[in-house]
């Protein structure tokens, strides 16, 4: 049987200690969650391999878990403090949310797959908020955020989500179309909204994000 906690551990040292992840508690808590827990029944023992993982497919469309190293360098752009209100888009079964509530944020997770978002909520918890909804939409009623974790990558500019952050709030995400697309951290200030380019990487699209056919950047 996998010892999942050495598992951990490895991922912890192999896979995000090697990825310029620095921070401690974000450290912590890859330590201290069970990634296996999110995953389907019977992918548990495929929890800690570097890459994508899908947990669950409705209506056509397929959810995933992103790669630790991803995951772990979005959430440490956003520069979280206990306290803080973060939006996770994209919840899947709720890993990323049970990683933010280990940092002592309160967490609103949002997901357009019902069956998906009640699963999530059976396994993250008290302290977590799921909502079902549109992902490109945001959860408006618990607005404004000051950071906002997008779980997977989108093709154009999330309006709608950036227009949910409060002043100075940030939102990180994977942006492009194809491969590679950029690690992209934005921030806004008053009305205006600035971005910026962390690192290479992809991640399985997210419908709500694409870009309709004919449409040009």
């Amino acid at each position: 049987m996998l010892d999942y906690a050495q598992a951990r551990r490895l991922m912890v040292d192999c896979q995000l200690r090697t990825f310029d992840v620095t921070d401690i508690a974000l450290l912590d808590a890859f330590d201290a969650v069970p990634r296996e827990r999110f995953m389907p029944a019977d992918r548990e023992a495929f929890a800690y391999i570097d890459q994508p993982q899908a947990v669950g497919t409705e209506d056509g469309e397929t959810r995933y878990m992103p790669a630790p190293m991803v995951l772990a360098r979005l959430i440490q752009a956003l520069a979280l403090k206990p306290g803080h209100r973060v939006l996770e888009v994209g919840t899947g079964l709720g890993y990323g949310a049970a990683l933010l509530r280990r940092l002592g944020v309160e967490v609103v997770a949002l997901e357009s797959l019902p069956g998906l978002a009640a699963a999530a909520r059976e396994r993250v918890g008290d302290g977590v908020t799921v909502e079902v909804g549109p992902l490109e939409k945001g959860a408006a009623g618990h607005a404004p955020y000051d950071a906002i974790l997008v779980e997977g990558q989108v093709e154009q500019r999330p309006q709608g989500l950036l227009e949910q952050l409060a002043d100075g709030g940030r939102l990180a995400c994977v942006q492009g179309q194809g491969r590679p697309a950029k690690a992209t951290l934005w921030v806004r200030s008053g009305d205006a909204f600035g971005s910026r380019p962390l690192f290479d990487a992809t991640l399985p699209p997210l419908r709500a994000f694409a870009v309709e056919a004919g449409f040009a950047f």
